[in-house]
């Protein structure tokens, strides 16, 4: 897992609680763009689903509110927003990135 500067403390104590340990389980490495990266957008960029995940297998995500930096999305291959139907606001950047996840695993026939 990579987390870029400013983001929440993954060591802080509400962080360790909610992750039950698991915190020291996953290593942690300096912030890069990797090759093949799709930013999550909430706005402007390709619908999800016609991005070739085979391609594009990493996905980088923002804050809750603020989202992705400008500068981090436009390092990125690709932009790609999750389409919402009128029942649906917005997404949390958990619930965005289960969708881009599962949305690979259903791509990949498994």
């Amino acid at each position: 897992m990579q987390l870029s500067e400013g983001c929440a403390d993954p060591f802080g104590p509400k962080a360790l609680r909610a992750g039950m340990g698991s915190t020291f389980r996953v290593p942690l490495r300096p912030f890069e763009i990797l090759p093949g990266s799709v930013a999550l957008v909430a706005a402007g960029g390709v619908p999800l689903d016609e991005v070739d995940l085979e391609r594009y297998p990493n996905f980088v995500l923002g804050a809750e509110r603020e989202g992705l930096p400008e500068d981090v999305a436009g390092r990125c291959d690709v932009a790609a927003t999750i389409p919402l139907r009128d029942a649906v606001d917005s997404l949390n950047v958990a619930m965005a990135g289960t969708i881009a996840l599962y949305s690979r695993w259903r791509k990949a026939g498994v």
